[in-house]
């Protein structure tokens, strides 16, 4: 697997188009990174490591749907395998005028946005939500 960020982005993007509550994933540190910035800006209920059918260890994620619709309208991969994509603090998007999230991979960890901007840090733009 190339882009295993952008693999996870997709399961969850299906997973909502079909209603299901929960998603499974291959578990890495990075993913779980990311799903920890989600939850905190609450665009998932939750996720836990757990283990898939063949013994590989999985990510469990939760997803949050509110009257029906799923929280997360949109979901897009910005810094691809092919293509990555490098911003300075002062340089990071805004999503929506403020509605959505940028998570950023910087030198103090996966943050989102506004975390990145007041703390003063570039890095790598991995994914928008909104």
């Amino acid at each position: 697997m190339n882009d295993p960020i952008g693999d996870m982005l997709t399961r969850i993007r299906n997973a909502q188009m079909r209603g299901r509550s929960t998603v499974l994933t291959p578990a890495s540190k990075l993913r779980g990174w990311v799903l920890d910035v989600l939850l905190d800006e609450g665009f998932i209920r939750g996720y836990e490591k757990t283990v898939d059918a063949k013994g590989h260890p999985a990510i469990e994620i939760a997803l949050k749907y509110h009257e029906g619709a799923p929280v997360i309208r949109e979901l897009r991969r910005v810094s691809k395998p092919g293509r990555r994509v490098y911003r300075g603090s002062k340089e990071i998007p805004q999503v929506r005028q403020g509605l959505g999230v940028a998570i950023v991979s910087t030198p103090n960890g996966v943050m989102s946005d506004a975390s990145a901007r007041s703390a003063n840090v570039g890095g790598e733009v991995l994914c928008t939500v909104y």
